[in-house]
C-alpha cells in the first residue's frame, strides 16, 4: 500500500507542471533583436562601373574637354546618319528599315527614329515615296553643304596622303590593313573613297591581297623630311616647352636630400631625349624607359595626324599592334598630364594633346574639315523658323 500512495504522488506531481511554472508556457522572446533593422545598417557603397565611373576626378575636371565629349554625344545621330546615309542608293532609306539601324544611325536603343530626324530639319526630310512608304534623305540645303565638304577634300588631298604615308612610317612592319584606315578616316579628314584614290600615288603606297582576302596598305619609299615628329619640331621652336612636356623621375634615395630644381633637373636629363615614333620601337625591351618614351611618342605624333588632336579608345586600340601599343596604354598617359587630358569614363575616354587647345576650349589651329563641321553642327540645331536668309 505504502508503494500505491507513493506512486500516486509522483504521478501527481508530475502531471502538474503548469501548475508548479505558469508562466513557462506564456514566455517570449520576440523582444530580443536578433538582427540590425535595416535602417540602422550601414549602406555598403556600391563600387562604379567603369561604364559611368570618369577617369578624372571632380578637381582635375576641365570642363572645355569634357564637353567636347558632350557634343559629340549630342551630334551623335548627325555624323552617324551622315555617314551612314551618304552610301545608300540615291542617298535616301525607308523609315521602317531606319528604325532598325539603331547603332549604324546612332539614335537611342528603342526611341523612335523620326524624332532624331524632326530634330534636324535643315538636314534631314521625310517624303511620302510612290510606294506608300515614308523615307527620307538630305534637304536640298545639306547637298549644297556636301558639294563644299568635296571640294575641301579635294583641296586637302595631298595633305591627307602625307598623314596616311606618316602613319605606315609608325608602323612596325610599315604596313596597315586599308579596312583599319578606312574605320578611322574620320579622324584623319580621309575621304570615303580614299582606297581608289591611293592608286594615284604609287610611288607612296602599294595594295597587297593577303592570302585571307585581306588589302593591306603598304609604304613603298622613306621619306626623311615626313619622319620629324611634332614634338621635334616644337623643340627647335621652344626646347623649354618640351622638356617640360613630359615626366620621367628618376628613382633616388632620400639621402641626396635634392632640392626641387635640383630633381627637376635630374628629372630631365631622365626625360630627354626622347624616342623618336618613326624610329623601329618593337626592338626595343619592352618594359625599358626607352620602350615607354617611345610609346608616349608614338601617342603624341598620332594625335597631332588627326583632325581635332585626339582620339577616343577605340581609335587607339584599333592600331596597338602596328604602333607597338600595350594594354597600360590608359595608365602610361595618366602619368603624363602635363600632356594628355583623359576625358570620359574608364570604359570609353578619349585623349587629347593639352597644348593644341586654348584656355577656351578652342582648337588654335582649325583644319578645313573641322571649320566645316562646326558649320554643320550649327545649321544642324537650328529650326526651319530660325533659317530664314541662310546659304551655304
Amino acid at each position: 500500500m505504502a508503494l500505491v500512495h507513493l506512486l500516486s504522488k509522483t504521478i501527481l506531481i508530475t502531471s502538474k507542471p503548469n501548475h508548479i511554472f505558469p508562466t513557462i508556457s506564456h514566455f517570449s522572446t520576440s523582444f530580443l533583436i536578433t538582427k540590425t533593422p535595416k535602417k540602422f545598417k550601414k549602406k555598403r557603397r556600391k563600387e562604379e562601373s567603369p561604364r559611368t565611373k570618369l577617369v578624372q576626378t571632380q578637381s582635375n575636371l576641365i570642363p572645355h574637354f569634357e564637353n567636347i565629349l558632350l557634343r559629340d554625344a549630342h551630334f551623335r545621330f548627325l555624323t552617324k546618319t551622315k555617314e551612314y546615309l551618304s552610301k545608300q542608293p540615291l542617298q535616301v532609306l525607308r523609315l521602317d528599315d531606319a528604325g532598325k539601324l539603331h547603332q549604324q544611325l546612332g539614335f537611342p536603343r528603342g526611341r523612335k527614329v523620326l524624332k532624331s530626324i524632326l530634330g534636324h530639319p535643315l538636314i534631314f526630310q521625310t517624303y511620302r515615296h510612290t510606294d506608300n512608304k515614308m523615307w527620307f534623305g538630305f534637304t536640298d540645303f545639306m547637298d549644297n553643304l556636301f558639294r563644299e565638304e568635296r571640294n575641301i577634300e579635294n583641296g586637302s588631298e595631298q595633305q591627307r596622303v602625307d598623314v596616311v604615308r606618316k602613319l605606315l612610317m609608325m608602323s612596325v612592319n610599315k604596313r596597315i590593313p586599308l579596312s583599319k584606315i578606312y574605320h578611322n578616316r574620320l579622324l584623319f579628314g580621309i575621304p570615303e573613297d580614299f582606297r581608289d584614290r591611293v592608286s594615284k600615288y604609287p610611288d607612296y603606297f602599294k595594295v597587297v591581297v593577303e592570302d585571307d582576302g585581306k588589302r593591306v596598305l603598304e609604304l613603298v619609299n622613306w621619306d626623311s623630311s615626313l619622319a620629324v615628329s611634332a614634338l621635334e619640331k616644337e623643340f627647335v621652336v621652344d626646347e623649354d616647352k618640351v622638356k617640360r612636356a613630359f615626366k620621367f623621375p628618376m628613382k633616388h634615395a632620400k639621402a641626396l636630400a635634392l632640392d626641387v630644381e635640383q630633381e627637376r633637373k635630374l628629372n630631365v636629363l631622365n626625360t630627354l631625349p626622347l624616342v623618336s615614333p618613326y624610329s623601329n620601337g618593337s626592338k626595343l625591351d619592352l618594359w625599358t624607359l626607352e620602350a615607354e618614351k617611345y610609346r608616349v611618342g608614338i601617342v603624341h605624333e598620332f594625335l597631332s595626324l588627326t583632325l581635332e588632336k585626339r582620339a577616343y579608345i577605340h581609335n587607339i586600340v584599333e592600331f596597338k599592334e602596328e604602333l607597338s601599343l600595350t594594354k597600360h596604354t590608359y595608365l602610361m598617359l595618366l602619368k603624363q598630364p602635363h600632356t594628355f587630358y583623359l576625358a570620359g569614363t574608364e570604359m570609353n575616354w578619349c585623349v587629347f594633346l593639352k597644348d593644341a587647345y586654348g584656355e577656351d576650349g578652342e582648337l588654335i589651329n582649325k583644319d578645313p574639315q573641322v571649320v566645316f563641321n562646326e558649320k554643320i553642327y550649327k545649321y544642324a540645331d537650328l529650326q526651319e523658323s530660325e533659317s530664314a536668309g541662310l546659304s551655304t
